[in-house]
């Protein structure tokens, strides 16, 4: 499996999107991790989903790693900083 098929981008969508999403991934017999990203706003959203994952469906789920940092946005008034968020779910 290729670095990308194991991301998840968090965006606007619930939280129980993605905890579906989390849950589908895992149920292929090669899964062994998962990558949530989010920034901005999503990332309460992201946080909520891997919580959700880990403690009501995949308990033996562990959080590997979790990335912080901040992204520069250009916009036409400037450029905006954008905190970002990856949480590794591993099996």
């Amino acid at each position: 499996m290729s670095k990308d098929a194991n991301t998840i981008y968090v965006g606007t969508k619930p939280a129980m999107s993605y905890v579906m999403a989390v849950i589908t991934h895992f149920n292929s017999p090669d899964a062994k991790e998962v990558v949530l990203k989010a920034r901005g706003r999503a990332i309460t959203t992201a946080v909520d989903a891997a919580e959700i994952v880990r403690r009501k469906f995949l308990k033996e789920l562990k959080a590997a790693k979790i990335t912080i940092g901040t992204e520069e946005l250009q916009r036409e008034d400037g450029t905006k900083n954008v905190s970002t968020m990856e949480i590794q779910l591993k099996r």
